[in-house]
């Protein structure tokens, strides 16, 4: 039986090509060559696929992010502890941490194309079931080896699955191209939220019941999320309707194109930056406010407000993408990070300074999200979008993964952070620079290949 349409015209036109298909007949004066580019344009012309309003999807994948990113952002705390119970140096705990950082990033561009292919909801859900896995079993983790595995290995599969960048790449998909910057911005803003939330909900947590149960707890707490994952499930690839046939775009061919376009690999080189500074100041900022003579409760406070500041950093971001380009957004946020720092390390470490560089920091913290994810669908398009925005976040995360290598053995061979600020300095100037070169227009392909 012939499908069903809400228009009239194209199911009278499909029912009517079905049955004369059958009977070998066709309209006079159609080729047979030109069957099949008529059986594609009917196809084509299929109504698409209902949607939920932009703004459920928009506050479903918000929520995702919020109680997704929190308990990682607030890994922070538990360092001091799981240190002393263990006799561990900070080394250990900075190894696993660059480890989780680096598989987060290896299983990002995987992730990004299973949800391509096979759609969001699904790989959210494994995602959220592994990191959730990773997260409660940390608690058992006695030698370095099992740490690394469950807060590093399993947890960064998970993250990769179920972070707010997949949350992104469904949103690419299913937000109207005049609301997709506000909600990079808004959904970049809710993981900040999170960390906002959750750095003193941990903090208070460890201090009252352990780190222990705090692990067990958070990670319950993600299998908790995953019905709303519903809310925010793209179509399979396979279920979307299909360009001029034998002219669709491979995988194989949007990733050559994508590496092989200048203004694709400096966004990757320039969100190296990125990771690179965040995973620092993520893991030890707390240890070096404490090691700086602050109280324990300055340096989650400092943190938390990192989170919040960065709601309005990133919506800012957001909105500033849309009115002016993209390019000079992201070279602003680099030189101001880099700026803020400087600042931060030349001054003397008292508790105003710690609480006023995570209020500055905050504002550029994950502010390159939205301009950078933007760059990738202005480029591209958003068939491809979660693949080609998972290969810059691996880029991002191999930031995180050399910055904190390099951080666990810095300060345990110099007894200082002090290398680790400057190198820090450094490449928020890189990439400030790196940024501006970049072409802020969609790639050239034939009609048939126009990004999506």
């Amino acid at each position: 039986m012939p499908p069903r349409h809400a228009c009239p015209s194209v199911a009278i036109a499909t029912s009517a090509l079905t049955m004369r298909a059958g009977r070998g007949l066709y309209p006079p004066g159609i080729k047979p060559s030109s069957r099949q580019k008529l059986m594609t344009t009917i196809e084509t012309a299929r109504p698409a696929p209902r949607r939920l309003p932009p703004e459920i999807i928009i506050t479903a994948g918000c929520t995702i992010a919020i109680l997704t990113f929190g308990p990682r952002s607030a890994v922070g705390v538990f360092q001091l502890p799981i240190l002393r119970e263990n006799g561990w140096g900070s080394d250990v705990f900075s190894y696993a941490m660059a480890a989780q950082y680096l598989f987060w990033g290896v299983g990002q561009p995987f992730a990004g194309a299973l949800a391509d292919r096979f759609g969001s909801a699904r790989v959210l859900s494994i995602g959220l079931i592994l990191y959730g896995t990773g997260l409660a079993l940390m608690s058992w983790a006695t030698t370095p080896l099992s740490f690394t595995l469950t807060a590093g290995v399993l947890m960064g599969f998970g993250l990769s699955g179920c972070s707010f960048n997949l949350v992104i790449g469904a949103l690419a998909k299913l937000v109207p191209e005049s609301m997709r910057a506000f909600a990079f911005g808004a959904g970049t803003a809710a993981g900040s939220f999170g960390q906002f939330l959750f750095s003193p909900i941990a903090g208070g947590m460890v201090e009252g019941l352990g780190w222990h149960v705090t692990t067990i707890a958070f990670g319950l707490l993600m299998l908790l999320v995953i019905p709303l994952c519903q809310f925010v499930a793209s179509a399979p690839m396979n279920t979307l309707p299909k360009q001029n046939a034998g002219n669709e775009q491979s995988f194989r061919e949007a990733l050559v194109e994508a590496f092989h376009h200048r203004s694709y690999v400096l966004l990757v080189l320039g969100f190296f930056t990125c990771g690179f500074q965040l995973a620092f100041v993520t893991v030890h900022f707390q240890k070096y406010v404490v090691e700086a003579g602050i109280p324990p409760s300055v340096g989650y406070w400092a943190f938390a407000l990192v989170g919040i500041c960065n709601i309005f950093g990133s919506l800012s971001s957001g909105w500033l993408s849309g009115r002016i380009p993209k390019r000079w957004v992201l070279s602003g946020i680099y030189l101001s990070r880099a700026l803020v720092t400087m600042m931060f390390i030349v001054l003397p470490p008292t508790i105003w300074t710690a609480y006023l560089f995570g209020a500055l920091s905050g504002f550029l913290w994950l502010s390159t999200v939205p301009p950078t994810s933007s760059l990738i669908g202005v480029m591209f398009g958003t068939r491809y979008f979660s693949t080609l925005y998972g290969f810059a976040f691996f880029s991002h995360q191999v930031g995180g993964f050399i910055a904190l290598m390099l951080a666990g053995w810095l300060r345990e061979s110099t007894g200082s952070y002090a290398a680790m600020w400057w190198l820090s300095i450094f490449f928020g100037v890189f990439s400030a620079l790196v940024n501006l070169p970049i072409v802020e227009k969609a790639v050239e392909r034939k009609a048939t290949l126009a990004p999506a």
